[in-house]
């Protein structure tokens, strides 16, 4: 029998994602136990101030990672978009589960579509990319910093505190709370985050038994699209604080990336490759230098 010990966030959207893990890696291993242990991060601890003041990407999962490397856990589960483009040395992505809906979606008080906001509804978000996307929508809206678990978001909906919250999809939907979407944007309207959909279980990269286990359980589809939309990411730059977006399709074993950059006026620039599943990289990172060239950035 072996033991696994996974880490993974506390929020009730955590949780859930580490119980599909679970489930995945004992119906291939019958006889793997896993062992959840709950890590603290520093996005769940400073509730108080805007991802973006503490850097974005990161702040929910160097703690967990840190427990990799120290060897206090065997895996760790995580969104993929939290995840920065660059692991951690000794650090790799054991597997990736099948890829949920990778939407985004408008939680309206009242029920209230983008359209049927009043004028200068105020939406909550913390996404620089969900923000120029929205406004490009509907330039009269507002889009105001909000911070707390997908609960606690709606709660504020509710309590009038927000017109309106954006979220994504696949995280509703995992919570049981697919019924309160007043809007879902299709990747035209709203491109999707880096990742967005994706469950990701990172290991050690010397764990050669662990890596064998998670091999039944990776999902090449989803692994070769986030493979391109995180190259897009590194080529970006990890310093990059311009809105981005990326999502990639397989279809046939043709690759196709989208993506999009905002400059800091607010004008977006989008572009998309296609090729080989073989080539998931080089289309991410030569889509990331021509949308740099045509934004000048």
């Amino acid at each position: 029998m072996t033991t696994l010990r996974l880490g993974a966030r506390g929020s009730a959207l955590a949780r859930r994602q580490t119980e599909l893990v679970s489930q995945a890696l004992v119906a291939a291993h019958p006889d793997t136990v896993v062992e959840t242990v709950e890590v603290r991060t520093e996005g769940d601890r400073r509730q108080d101030v805007p991802l973006e003041e503490m850097g974005g990407q990161g702040v929910f999962v160097k703690e967990i990672e840190q427990r990799l490397l120290t060897g206090e856990i065997d895996i760790a589960v995580h969104s993929l978009k939290d995840m920065p483009s660059e692991l951690p040395a000794g650090l790799t992505l054991g597997a990736l589960l099948p890829r949920g809906d990778v939407r985004d979606v408008l939680v309206g008080r009242g029920g209230l579509d983008l359209t049927g906001l009043p004028a200068g509804a105020r939406i909550g978000s913390d996404s620089r990319r969900r923000a120029v996307q929205l406004t490009a929508l509907r330039p009269d809206i507002e889009v105001v910093s909000i911070r707390g678990n997908v609960d606690t978001r709606l709660r504020k909906v509710d309590a009038g505190e927000y017109d309106a919250v954006a979220l994504a999809v696949a995280g509703l939907e995992r919570l049981g709370l697919g019924d309160r979407a007043t809007q879902v944007f299709s990747e035209r309207e709203v491109l999707p985050a880096a990742g967005q959909g994706a469950i990701a279980i990172e290991c050690r990269a010397a764990d050669t038994e662990t890596l064998g286990l998670l091999a039944a359980i990776d999902d090449a589809a989803t692994r070769a699209a986030t493979d391109a939309e995180r190259a897009f990411l590194r080529s970006m730059g990890a310093g990059c604080r311009l809105p981005i977006a990326a999502y990639a399709t397989v279809d046939e074993g043709t690759l196709r990336v989208e993506a999009m950059i905002a400059d800091d006026a607010g004008k977006m620039y989008r572009g998309a490759a296609s090729g080989s599943v073989e080539s998931a990289e080089y289309l991410g990172s030569s889509l990331a230098e021509r949308l740099r060239i045509e934004a000048h950035v």
